[in-house]
């Protein structure tokens, strides 16, 4: 038996088509039912590249007063995704593995995530992202693995470009 697989090249639209883009995917964060639960703000300045503003307050914390890794996760996974995204204009990405290291313990304040695109153009894209705190010190950072999907962008709610 003999196995073919139609591989595609990244999507990468031209400027102006990139900037809607970026836009439909920040339109698609903020309207995925999840992020009702966490205050965030998503932006994507440029290709392979996301950031996501949010705050830690004591609703995320553990037992001990600190944001729980629950927290971490999420934000680190969604800015290596939508940075790995940007660069996609036809699929949906789906996270296949993600590596996490705790640095610091988030307190109540500021947070950002900062993802940034690394390696792959086809089927398979791989993502890092890191959470900086209100100072300036790197509270955890992560590599994420991620796969385009069936499912189309254009066909999502809240995917408006």
């Amino acid at each position: 038996m003999r196995c073919s697989r139609a591989w595609k090249r990244v999507t990468q639209p031209d400027a102006v088509g990139a900037g809607a883009h970026f836009r439909a995917l920040e339109s698609l964060y903020a309207a995925a039912p999840v992020n009702q639960l966490f205050e965030s703000r998503l932006e994507i300045p440029e290709p392979g590249v996301s950031r996501i503003h949010f705050t830690i307050d004591p609703r995320c914390f553990h037992a001990a007063g600190a944001a729980h890794g629950t927290v971490y996760f999420k934000m680190l996974d969604d800015a290596a995704f939508y940075a790995a995204n940007s660069l996609v204009t036809d699929r949906f990405l789906l996270t296949t593995a993600f590596n996490l290291l705790f640095t610091k313990p988030l307190k109540e304040g500021p947070v950002v995530a900062e993802g940034r695109w690394v390696s792959g153009q086809r089927r398979v894209f791989v993502a890092e992202a890191r959470l900086v705190d209100s100072s300036g010190e790197e509270a955890a950072r992560g590599t994420g693995t991620f796969m385009r999907s069936r499912i189309a962008l254009a066909g999502l709610p809240g995917y408006r470009s």
